[in-house]
């Protein structure tokens, strides 16, 4: 499977609002969490609060998991800042309107600081589609993506 097509998998399922399981580590004890998810270009964004357990544990340990509609796999979490730093604009406007079902209705607090954008860069993972496993280990962005098995 060609890394396009790969791509094109994964943005036309979880290019959107999606909700994953994110999992995280403080010290030996593995945490999950249900976040809602955006996907694009090898990477998963998440809004959350800079002060919450998930940040702490990415903070201590970026070694991650991620999991949901016939998705597993692995990255690297960090924080990108605040939702609303001139740096990350076009990347929140795009956000925005992914999480335009719920992200206007008081759950996020743009004036707050520590309303912050997770970033989890995709290190390896296996998507199934329509009957088919693929699995990616590398940078997506480099096309290093196997084939099918």
């Amino acid at each position: 499977m060609a890394a396009s097509n790969f791509a094109s998998v994964m943005t036309a399922r979880f290019g959107g609002d999606k909700l994953m399981a994110l999992a995280t580590t403080d010290g030996l004890t593995p945490s999950v969490r249900a976040v809602n998810a955006h996907y694009e270009d090898g990477a998963f964004y998440i809004i959350t609060h800079a002060r919450s357990n998930k940040m702490h544990q990415i903070t201590a340990n970026p070694a991650v998991a991620l999991c949901g509609d016939w998705f597993t796999g692995h990255g690297r979490g960090e924080s990108l800042g605040w939702v609303c730093d001139p740096a990350n604009e076009a990347l929140a406007a795009r956000l925005r309107e992914a999480f335009a079902a719920w992200y206007g209705n008081g759950h996020v607090n743009e004036d707050d600081r520590d309303t912050v954008i997770l970033r989890v860069t995709l290190t390896d993972g296996v998507v199934f589609n329509h009957g088919a496993r693929y699995a990616f280990e590398g940078s997506l962005s480099e096309g290093a993506v196997g084939e099918a098995d």
